[in-house]
């Protein structure tokens, strides 16, 4: 590989927040569904984590929730985030790399606000910033596009989306983004750190696998387990892009 002074620069970077930069596992939501619904079969409760938060509900209780079901929710997810607000490895790290070579992030989520506060609360202030999804839902491209404008990118060359969330991840493939999964630390494998680690190394392979082929399915350029291997991937796709590759 070429010299990293000859690669070329990357413009903006976007990430998750949820099981991305911080909460390990994207646990917020599952959690506060299973503590609000307390009954729901464990295989529904696994279909609705991967639904849009604001349809989740409905589907573990099988009908639209009504305006106390819903607010008790809200109270469950910001609890979950309370528990789970720790930066993901490798997350402190990227962010503070970026703002050195001056590349400006920002991550996006579809939690409510109140909760996507309490998780970022974690994450030092000025090294991203955190924008709401407005337009269409995802996998929409629109909530990246609008990312990208509001941080005066000048182009969606050297653009990247990082994330094990699959609807933000297809949401920056629409958009031309070049978009590197997190296989380990998103809602893919869906374990929180110390049960992560309490895991066997053959089930952790396989989790692993699992969640790695899925996000190559979706398309995503790159795959690394958290952002701790961040650093290499993205010289890779930089060299990727020196030798005139596209996303």
């Amino acid at each position: 590989m070429p010299a990293t002074a000859d690669l070329p620069r990357f413009t903006t970077l976007l990430f998750g927040l949820s099981g991305d930069l911080v909460d390990f596992g994207a646990r917020t939501l599952p959690v506060a569904l299973q503590r609000t619904c307390p009954d729901c079969p464990p295989e529904r409760l696994l279909e609705a984590a991967a639904l849009p938060p604001q349809d989740a509900l409905d589907h573990v209780l099988g009908r639209n929730a009504d305006a106390q079901e819903r607010s008790r929710f809200q109270s469950a997810l910001d609890e979950a985030a309370q528990a789970h607000a720790e930066a993901t490895p490798g997350a402190m790290h990227a962010l503070q790399a970026m703002q050195g070579h001056g590349v400006p992030c920002a991550w996006l989520d579809e939690l409510p606000a109140p909760t996507t506060q309490q998780l970022a609360s974690v994450l030092a202030d000025g090294l991203a910033t955190g924008l709401e999804i407005v337009g269409r839902q995802l996998p929409a491209p629109d909530a990246c596009w609008r990312a990208l404008m509001q941080l005066d990118s000048p182009h969606l060359d050297g653009c990247v989306l990082v994330s094990g969330q699959p609807r933000l991840l297809q949401a920056g493939l629409n958009a031309g983004l070049w978009t590197i999964g997190l296989a380990a630390s998103g809602p893919l494998c869906g374990h929180a750190p110390g049960d992560w680690d309490a895991l066997g190394n053959r089930d952790r392979d396989r989790l692993r696998a699992q969640a790695t082929l899925g996000l190559y399915r979706l398309g995503v350029h790159s795959v690394i387990d958290h952002l701790g291997e961040l650093d290499s991937c993205l010289l890779d796709i930089a060299g990727r892009r020196l030798k005139g590759e596209k996303p």
